[in-house]
């Protein structure tokens, strides 16, 4: 195994979804199981690692396929590398051995392990079939999880399955969200096919963790980002569109409400979401001064907002806007990703909130639309994109309002969560895109002078 995990040290590091760019791995196994393998030439083995270079430690899931390094092309794709002579280690999720053994475990159940580290699939109650045999591709560019795309000869319902690369204890709100939404027949989410749930050992017992969520794929759509832009870019007006995506916005949000328990913002709820926000809000003056001009205008919003009357705490989407959320010709939007923000700890990302947390993110998406083309197009009358941009704002509220609760009710923190939206962008463009600055500083200079309708 010492191996093995040679070669992984060598091979993670370049992978988009390592957490510690920039360090040498120090690779520990915690587990492993054998997946049943459809080709008698090939290994299946999922592999969980934990890397000790990080604090706190992160674990890893690395499914892998062992072959005979004779038959694997010199072009092979998601070759890892050979720990042992005539042995050679394929990155699972690019090999045909390991899709269809992960896909059979979470469509139709089963067990795969023993002792301390167990895999369980856990069928959907809404599944389409999956009975067909299906060719999988892996899905490019994303960043933190790696998903494959399953296609089905025999014109079956093409699947994709999410495989977590991170774990983390607890269920990921992604299977937990999506599966309930679909089970209740929501026609704003695709329909689960099923999930993966480990077991693996921890340092103080053993631990139950989400391994891989598989639902319908969607082919041939675009996500609203690309819609949303290249409606701008065209000056087509998009408030119907807008204002659709607010009614499935709340209604989603309405069905979460239904489905999960909420609580009641209390004193103590306010006070700690007013005091991260001045924590953020002083973290980002530090790193960009021009914010410096409207703190006290920005803390002004702030204790408005505290002293507004909230509404209950539920579970949200978290992590939400346009590039979350795809346009279906013949049946509208769908929501993709309730993972919430990748960053946050699963115990926060799983924590009742503000559903006007989502309204906001969307809110500020729109906005980017707007600033994205100022920058692309630097000659175009900023009025022309504005105007964009305001229109679809203003649709995406009226929507919401007519499916759910108005934000006009809670304008105040309305406000105060776009405003702590945008300071956190403040801070990600400074450090990773200096030229994008002027959009999140926009919204905040535009925010504290009127309201988020206007």
């Amino acid at each position: 195994m010492d191996s093995t995990l040679d070669c992984l040290s060598t091979w993670m590091p370049h992978q988009r979804w390592y957490a510690a760019k920039g360090r040498t791995p120090a690779l520990r196994l915690v587990g492993s199981w054998d997946l049943l393998s459809p080709d008698p030439a090939a290994r299946v083995r999922t592999l969980l690692v934990a890397d000790e270079a990080s604090t706190p430690a992160v674990l890893y899931q690395v499914p892998v396929v062992e072959r005979s390094t004779a038959t694997v092309a010199d072009d092979a794709v998601g070759v890892i590398g050979s720990p042992e002579s005539g042995i050679t280690l394929i990155d699972g999720p690019t090999d045909a051995a390991y899709t269809a053994g992960l896909l059979g475990l979470v469509s139709s159940g089963g067990r795969a392990g023993s002792g301390d580290t167990v895999a369980t699939g856990r069928p959907a109650a809404s599944a389409p079939s999956t009975a067909d045999d299906h060719a999988s591709r892996v899905l490019s560019g994303e960043q933190s999880n790696t998903s494959i795309i399953y296609t089905s000869a025999a014109g079956g319902a093409p699947v994709i399955s999410k495989v977590f690369r991170q774990l983390h204890p607890g269920l990921n709100p992604d299977i937990e969200l999506q599966t309930a939404l679909a089970d209740v027949g929501s026609p704003f989410v695709p329909r689960a096919v099923g999930s993966l749930g480990g077991t693996w050992a921890g340092t103080d017992g053993p631990v139950e963790g989400s391994l891989a969520f598989a639902q319908e794929f969607l082919p041939g759509v675009e996500d609203a980002w690309r819609v949303a832009l290249a409606a701008a870019e065209a000056g087509e007006d998009f408030t119907a569109r807008a204002r659709d995506l607010g009614v499935a916005t709340a209604t989603v949000h309405a069905d979460l409400a239904r489905l999960f328990p909420t609580t009641v913002s209390g004193d103590a709820e306010r006070a700690a979401a007013a005091a991260s926000w001045r924590v953020r809000l002083d973290t980002a003056i530090a790193e960009v001064p021009e914010l410096a001009p409207f703190r006290e205008p920005i803390l002004a919003v702030y204790g408005r907002a505290t002293e507004a009357a909230w509404p209950a705490l539920q579970r949200i989407h978290g992590d939400y806007h346009l590039g979350q959320v795809i346009l279906v010709p013949d049946h509208g939007w769908v929501l993709l990703d309730f993972e919430g923000e990748p960053l946050r700890p699963m115990s926060e990302r799983t924590r009742p909130d503000l559903a006007l947390r989502d309204v906001a993110g969307m809110l500020r998406s729109f906005d980017y639309v707007a600033g994205s083309l100022r920058l692309a197009q630097p000659d175009r009358p900023a009025d022309d994109v504005g105007a964009w941009a305001a229109d679809a704002r203003r649709a995406f509220l009226d929507g919401y309002a007519h499916a759910g609760e108005d934000p006009a009710r809670t304008q105040a923190l309305l406000d105060a969560l776009e405003i702590d939206k945008a300071v956190y962008e403040a801070i990600y463009e400074a450090r990773n895109r200096p030229s994008w600055l002027p959009i999140p500083l926009g919204a905040v200079g535009r925010l504290v002078d009127g309201p988020t309708r206007s």
